[in-house]
């Protein structure tokens, strides 16, 4: 099929470099990848991979856990504090 219609976008310049490493060390030019990235769309009626949030780092888990911790110890000094006996009336238990 003769290639007569173009796209045109606009990348960032270090994307577009990384890309184009990984692409050369796999024998592919961008054109070439963008064209089999579309070939897949139409043979998969959709995205041709899943799109979802990549995993939290260690860093941000941390960060998450210790937000936790210290709303958890604010909580602990503002609220009243109960014995066992008011915690089970207050449970039902």
């Amino acid at each position: 099929m003769p290639k007569t219609d173009s796209m045109y976008m606009r990348i960032d310049p270090k994307l577009k470099a990384s890309a184009e490493a990984v692409l050369s060390r796999l024998g592919l030019t961008p054109n070439d990848a963008i064209n089999v990235f579309l070939n897949q769309v139409v043979l998969q009626r959709g995205l041709p991979f899943e799109i979802k949030i990549p995993p939290m780092t260690r860093a941000e888990a941390e960060t998450i856990f210790f937000d936790k911790i210290r709303e958890a110890e604010e909580s602990f000094a503002t609220e009243p504090s109960m014995t066992i006996d008011e915690l089970e009336a207050k449970l039902g238990v």
